[in-house]
């Protein structure tokens, strides 16, 4: 169930009574030196104070950064964590809010805590979707992956980093109530797609379960309140129920001499709903809405209870699991069964130690071992945990498309695992529904690549048999690497994994490379006729240097498989040309002086002039395009497209900040080129054709007609001012869309087409 939001303690007049807070705090976690938490609370405030304004990112009636701190510090406390967590927690939002300079909380806290801030603050960033609607994407664009990835990457390096971020998090899902529906939509989306599986992954059960379920309220918001509503309903008939069952158990448990705690536990409303997805069941059919937890102190009382709760009532095969034994890949111990309880209804059990039950609801908070200490744990969960980290940053190595990462993590977090054996005995861990084919790229990559075949048990199987816990796979392979394309098609089912999926594709890729460097270079050959360039003036291994890549093949080929867009070659080139010819553009002559030169490029302030400014990398604006300015910390004003989804949503979240620009058109040079089109002769033709220029703001100095009879053909060439390549070659492909349009160049003299 949703956790209802905690008030901190209020006195009557609206402050906060931090002596009873540091009070209760202290009852949470134990704290080496409450003072330093106190001075971090009053910082926190007096900022908060200074600040004069809120400026709120999650809904109109957030409680602002100093009770946010506050907020993120109980539940950081609930997590069990250290006072540098802690007192970073309370200071983050000031920090972020820019209420508090960085530099000031090195100087009275020190250089921990400050770090842990600034790790906190370079995830701001990290977003879940392209826009509100935009389904069939987990993360949005390759920046957000890249703030994604440098989250991993903080996490390998101090896992308290993460934990900040997730209480955050989770104070903004529970504030954004207040907000709009959109709002509450994009908050959720980011929270479910992201932070509650890497709660998941960590092993914090009770936040993994918060954020899931906030997160369904805001996504599905008419699914939840049925399911809801159902369980209001059946509220008394199955707590009627528990308390039998419970209070039979304790007697049992009295009779064998087993200090147990027996506990009526709630189902949460997404887990409810997921099942009900995944079985095709209505809610009625749902039969461990009715659950009863049971702690004891050791292991080996676990598996005395279980012969106590079988011996009670008849167990249902095939509804037994022994995470004990083979624990889930996030460090979940426990046993799972299920059985015919009282008036025959089915009941779920679980069975674990009161260690366990720790483990389950802290996970990775629960081992106090960070990265550089020799603490000694008894369980090796967090290691295998940040070896889970590891293993995603190699991963994303090898998949390179920011799209294939996001379903990769979200997909490799959520799924249960099965385990499977090795000829020689060793086991592996994959996701459920995996295939021989996944587990051959998942013990190599050559091995994926020259499978053939697969035996399963002995016996030979074929290549989409799903595998299960305990199988033991032997692949048959042959000499030469030589993956089927089938494999990449869903529908075939050969492959599950995305990790598997991703060395296919990337294995056909660079086969293909000769073909797409084929494809590009006739792209750019076409283009350059087109714009009447002269390939001979431009140095294609300068312009691969400036684009990253190794060689102008490689570039070619990026631009056949579509990771390059044509205007950033197109850029590249006139770049050249403007170096190579700085008193003139492609040989025409430069405007008349009364126009002032700008460079191509230049940015205009509204109201202000030029300033600072960087290219968002997110969406690459290029002159002509729609364009907006972000002010940043320390690197000016940030460009992005008017359609750039991180904008919006920095619109939503930050709106002050975003400020008008553009590309300063009344000051940039403009040149005098040609543009001749050949179209079949109509009525309206040059009227279409002027239209679509006057659209683009683009001014026509000259214009000129003739008209072929016989052929029923026209000519028209026109002389338009144009700022750059870039725009003139959009321009034309515009005009090739004009009805009866044949074909559309750029005259340029002594240039031969």
């Amino acid at each position: 169930m949703v956790k209802v939001r905690e008030d901190h303690p209020i006195r009557k007049d609206g402050t906060v009574d931090l002596d009873l807070w540091l009070e209760r705090l202290a009852e949470q976690v134990e704290i080496d030196d409450i003072e330093e938490i106190r001075r971090a609370c009053e910082l926190a405030k007096q900022a908060f104070d200074r600040s004069g304004t809120e400026e709120d990112v999650w809904s109109e009636n957030s409680a602002g950064s100093y009770l946010t701190g506050l907020e993120m510090a109980q539940i950081l406390a609930e997590l069990q964590q250290d006072q540098p967590t802690i007192v970073a927690a309370i200071l983050y939002r000031s920090v972020r809010e820019r209420k508090l300079q960085l530099e000031s909380v090195r100087k009275q806290f020190g250089k921990e805590i400050a770090t842990l801030v600034d790790g906190v603050r370079q995830m701001a960033a990290i977003g879940s979707r392209k826009s509100p609607r935009a389904e069939d994407n987990v993360l949005g664009g390759a920046t957000h992956m890249d703030n994604l990835r440098k989250m991993l990457v903080a996490m390998i390096d101090d896992v308290r980093v993460a934990l900040i971020k997730i209480a955050e998090r989770t104070c903004a899902i529970r504030a954004v109530k207040d907000g709009s529906r959109k709002k509450r939509y994009l908050v959720a989306r980011e929270v479910f797609d992201i932070y509650a599986p890497l709660a998941h992954r960590l092993g914090i059960g009770h936040i993994k379960w918060e954020l899931e379920d906030l997160s369904f309220r805001y996504l599905k918001p008419n699914d939840y309140k049925n399911i809801a509503k159902l369980l209001d309903e059946k509220r008394l008939d199955r707590q009627e129920f528990i308390d039998e069952v419970v209070n039979r158990l304790d007697r049992r448990l009295g009779e064998n001499r087993i200090d147990g705690d027996v506990n009526g536990r709630a189902k949460h409303i997404y887990s409810i709903w997921r099942k009900m997805q995944r079985k095709n069941i209505d809610f009625s059919q749902v039969y461990d809405v009715r659950a009863v937890r049971i702690l004891v102190p050791e292991i080996k009382d676990c598996y005395a209870v279980l012969g106590i709760v079988h011996g009670q009532w008849k167990n249902i095969p095939h509804e037994f699991d022994d995470y004990i034994a083979s624990p889930k890949p996030n460090g979940y111990r426990s046993l799972h069964t299920a059985v015919f309880g009282p008036e025959g209804k089915v009941l779920e059990i679980q069975i674990r130690t009161h260690e366990m039950h720790e483990e389950a609801e802290l996970g990775v908070c629960a081992h106090h071992l960070y990265k550089g200490t020799d603490t000694k744990t008894s369980s090796d969960a967090y290691e295998d945990k940040i070896a889970w980290l590891r293993q995603v940053l190699e991963w994303h190595e090898d998949l390179g498309e920011s799209e294939a990462f996001g379903d990769m993590l979200r997909a490799d977090i959520v799924q249960d695992r099965i385990y499977i054996f090795t000829p020689d005995g060793h086991v592996i861990d994959m996701q459920q529904g995996a295939t021989p084919v996944d587990f051959a790229y998942r013990v190599h990559t050559e091995i994926g690549h020259r499978c053939r075949g697969a035996k399963i048990n002995g016996r030979i199987v074929p290549l989409n048999r799903r595998l299960r816990t305990g199988d033991q796979v032997e692949i048959m392979t042959i000499n030469e690497e030589r993956p089927r394309r089938d494999w990449l098609n869903p529908n075939l089912g050969y492959v599950t994994s995305s990790r598997a999926r991703a060395k296919v594709a990337h294995w056909f890729k660079q086969q293909d490379k000769e073909k797409n460097a084929a494809a590009g270079q006739k792209i750019i050959n076409r283009e350059m006729k087109r714009l009447a360039l002269d390939q001979e003036d431009i140095s294609f291994d300068v312009m691969a240097t400036d684009l990253n890549f190794k060689a102008p093949e490689d570039l070619f080929a990026a631009l056949g498989a579509g990771d390059v867009r044509l205007s950033q070659i197109i850029n590249g080139a006139q770049r050249q040309v403007d170096h190579a010819h700085p008193d003139e553009q492609l040989d025409l002559a430069l405007p008349s002086e009364e126009r002032s030169p700008a460079g191509l490029g230049d940015i205009r302030i509204l109201g202000v002039g030029n300033l600072l400014t960087t290219m968002a990398s997110c969406c690459k604006p290029v002159p002509g395009d729609p364009i907006a300015g972000y002010i940043t910390v320390g690197r000016g004003v940030s460009v992005h497209r008017d359609d750039c989804p991180n904008l919006m949503q920095l619109r939503e979240t930050d709106g002050p900040r975003v400020i008008e620009v553009d590309w300063g058109r009344e000051g940039e040079a403009t040149y005098p080129v040609d543009v001749y089109i050949e179209a079949y002769d109509r009525s309206g033709l040059l009227r279409d054709v002027m239209i679509l220029l006057a659209e683009d703001n683009v001014n026509v100095t000259a214009a000129n007609t003739v008209t072929d009879k016989h052929n029923n053909t026209a000519c028209l060439t026109i002389t338009v001012e144009i700022a750059g390549l870039e725009l003139l070659g959009r321009i034309m492909d515009k005009i090739n869309q004009v009805p009866n349009v044949i074909d559309v160049h750029r005259q340029r003299s002594g240039f031969n087409l």
